[in-house]
């Protein structure tokens, strides 16, 4: 488990601000995580990658020369926001556009999406992919929904290297696809991870058992099976990588493949290496050629007791980029030479629109709507605060676990920004504003994603100036359930929050068209709201990381849900006090 910690909610950038001062010579610190220490060439497309905390090396031991040119990284287990993954790439740009690459999890893939828009609106010609390498996540036909393990550092260096050639964006992204397309990785556990400040890991494992196919997140296994010995081991995981090759590869006899044996947290390097014995013999008996092999810590899940086999399947091309020198705190190759000198610094340098001390004007009715707005907020926060462990156990079901912690993140975050916005005098709006960008940035994931996003369909509606009535309010909330379904693509039926939200603001609606009161028509839809949570526990999971696990989750209500309808039934008691 985790021992050395001091606040866990700080964990995970008290580690990055170590992370930094301990490698000065390969990075500076930037709002959001780390750039190379010296600025990306001029021309030189960067690759930028990222993720939650939790995995190093992964993400920030892979960021130099020949390898990524900045890392956004998120807080436990939970995906960068969209603000510090636009403040890493703007700090890394060199004025050839930038390759946003991460794992392929719903919370990442609607941040990094959300950032290449903002990176586009300021003139950054921006390309995202999506690294989906474990074999066990999806099937082949649905290769698309698989999440990304091990298999992301040889996609990122292959792009990486293509940018350190100086080709243009397109040529780069071309290479991550055609490397994403031939790396495969399958994992196996004898153990669970244990989060900072957690008395418990987030799935166990049977005695003499081990999990199989698990992901990196604290994600159980898709099954169980006996604990094999070190060579038994060896044998599940080539043979599964060797069950399905790529489409242009008919036989694995002849191939060349990157390999690795990558470690998951607590598997000493002498185990890793006993297995890679028979690894590597089984590989050669199928007449693979292995190229470079890596053994050891890549991308790791805390405390966690498995390993990995990735094998990325090379060409020509592939096998130059995956054979080109890096240089990285946790990454080496080859030779390069003598880098260019960069500034020492020690301070995290904002390369973000700073926020403004100053707020919007506002009018008397809107300031005075801003203090029933900082109640609700401040509700939300105590009743997630006290349902954190339930949210927790909710989600451990078929999902990582962490759903309570990140909405205890988001939320007391959001309500320590609306309390200062309301502190400077803000209206209704600008509240909610900050409130929304306090949640996404450190709630992160999926969740910190779709939270912002509600938060700031309701200030967009409720504005600064005009007294926000019933309907206003209603229509805001109608806003918020259309676009968490355009950014996250649920839909009800899916098992996720919006099988809450859709109904929540359709009868939120429909009472205020009656003429009830604000608090009377929340009331109506707030009851609605806890009936849609409780039958959540009869679907199966179409998304997010609980669907590798769907019929886990059968008699157990999702848990994005369950924490929305009592967020919903706790903002009652804030309306029925104001």
């Amino acid at each position: 488990m985790t021992r050395l910690f001091n606040d866990p909610a700080a964990f995970a950038e008290e580690a990055l601000e170590g992370f930094a001062a301990a490698h000065r010579r390969w990075v500076r610190p930037v709002t959001g995580g780390v750039v190379r220490a010296a600025a990306t060439p001029a021309g030189q497309v960067a690759v930028v990658i990222g993720g939650g905390s939790g995995h190093y090396p992964a993400f920030s031991g892979l960021v130099g020369r020949g390898l990524a040119h900045g890392a956004a990284v998120g807080n436990v287990f939970a995906s960068p926001s969209a603000r510090q993954i636009h403040s890493v790439a703007r700090a890394a740009h060199g004025g050839a556009g930038v390759l946003l690459m991460y794992g392929n999890y719903a919370g990442d893939v609607l941040h990094f999406g959300q950032a290449a828009e903002r990176l586009a609106a300021d003139g950054i010609d921006t390309r995202t992919f999506a690294v989906a390498d474990d074999i066990s996540s999806a099937g082949p036909d649905e290769s698309a929904k698989r999440r990304g393990i091990a298999g992301d550092l040889p996609v990122f260096k292959a792009a990486a290297a293509a940018a350190e050639q100086g080709l243009p964006l397109d040529e780069v992204l071309r290479v991550a696809e055609r490397a994403g397309a031939r790396t495969r990785s399958f994992g196996i556990a004898f153990s669970g991870c244990t989060l900072p400040g957690a008395d418990h890991p987030l799935f166990t494992v049977p005695e003499a058992r081990m999990a199989v196919g698990l992901g990196i997140h604290g994600e159980p296994g898709i099954g169980e099976e006996a604990l094999p010995t070190a060579d038994e081991a060896a044998r599940l995981l080539v043979g599964t990588l060797l069950k399905e090759l790529p489409e242009d590869v008919a036989d694995a006899a002849g191939q060349r493949a990157a390999v690795i044996l990558n470690g998951l947290g607590s598997v000493k390097y002498e185990e890793l290496f006993v297995v890679y014995r028979k690894v590597a013999a089984l590989l050669g008996e199928a007449g693979v050629e292995i190229v470079d092999p890596e053994v050891g810590e890549l991308v790791t899940s805390f405390d966690m007791a498995g390993v990995s086999l990735t094998l990325t399947w090379l060409d020509d091309r592939l096998e130059e980029l995956w054979r080109a020198p890096a240089d990285t705190p946790a990454y080496r190759k080859g030779a390069l030479g003598t880098p260019e000198q960069a500034p020492v610094t020690t301070q995290v340098q904002d390369t973000a629109v700073p926020a403004a001390t100053a707020v919007p004007s506002a009018s008397d009715a809107s300031r005075e709507a801003a203090a029933t707005v900082l109640a609700a907020l401040d509700a939300v926060a105590r009743v997630v605060d006290a349902h954190a462990d339930e949210l927790g156990r909710i989600d451990a079901v078929a999902g990582d676990g962490d759903h309570g912690i990140g909405m205890r993140r988001g939320s007391t975050a959001a309500h320590r920004a609306a309390t200062d916005a309301h502190g400077l005098g803000a209206g209704a709006g600008t509240v909610l504003a900050r409130a929304a960008d306090a949640w996404a940035d450190k709630a992160g994931g999926t969740s910190g994603a779709l939270w912002g996003t509600i938060l700031r369909s309701l200030g967009t509606a409720l504005g600064d100036q005009d007294a926000p009535d019933a309907r206003r309010v209603a229509d805001g909330v109608t806003e918020a359930s259309a676009a968490v379904r355009r950014l996250g693509g649920a839909e009800t039926g899916d098992k996720t929050m919006v099988d809450v939200l859709v109904p929540f603001a359709d009868a939120l609606a429909a009472a205020t068209a009656e003429g009830l009161s604000l608090t009377g028509a929340w009331d109506r839809a707030a009851t609605v709201a806890t009936a849609a949570a409780a039958g959540t526990a009869d679907l199966l999971p179409r998304r997010g990381r609980a669907r590798p696990h769907a019929e886990k989750s059968l008699g157990t209500p999702d848990a994005g849900a369950h924490s929305l309808a009592l967020i919903t039934r706790a903002v009652h008691g804030a309306l029925l006090d104001h």
